[in-house]
């Protein structure tokens, strides 16, 4: 079993993508259903001050600190190998960093830089609106599963 420092930080990484995943769940689920039912010039400025209010230290400390987190639990299991959970910790390190961190940075960051750069009302903006929400939400679906499955793998490491 896992033990000591290791164990905390396996449990760490339980918590922090599991926060994550309720996070980007909430988005998938509700959140973006509700900004897709707003008139267009509405929805791209709600959406974009969610963008700008995401970056908050709470925020950040939870989504990097699990990215960060993930990459050294992987570090350690490479170097420990330990006996028993080294498969469910390199799995969920692995879902995590690409899943998760790696398709916010190529999917839904690029979506939202090309969002702010849209003027809400304008008619670009509204025959925007709707590919961003779907394109977005799609990719946010990805970061949920990848999320929780991260978190369900370090769980599974613990047993």
């Amino acid at each position: 079993m896992i033990d000591g420092p290791y164990f905390v930080l396996t449990v760490l990484g339980v918590l922090g993508t599991g926060l994550v995943a309720g996070v980007f769940c909430a988005f998938s689920t509700f959140v973006m259903k509700g900004l897709a039912a707003l008139p267009p010039a509405q929805g791209v400025a709600a959406m974009q001050a969610v963008n700008v209010a995401a970056v908050t230290p709470a925020f950040m400390i939870v989504f990097l600190g699990s990215a960060v987190l993930c990459a050294v639990l992987a570090v350690v299991t490479f170097v420990l190998w330990p006996d028993e959970g080294t498969v469910e910790l390199l799995l969920g390190s692995a879902l995590y960093l690409f899943g998760s961190f790696g398709v916010t940075m190529v999917a839904n960051v690029s979506r939202n830089d090309a969002l702010a750069k849209l003027e809400p009302g304008t008619a670009g903006a509204s025959a925007r609106w709707t590919a961003y929400v779907r394109e977005w939400t799609a990719w946010n679906h990805v970061r949920a599963v990848a999320s929780a499955a991260a978190s369900v793998s370090y769980l599974l490491a613990l047993a």
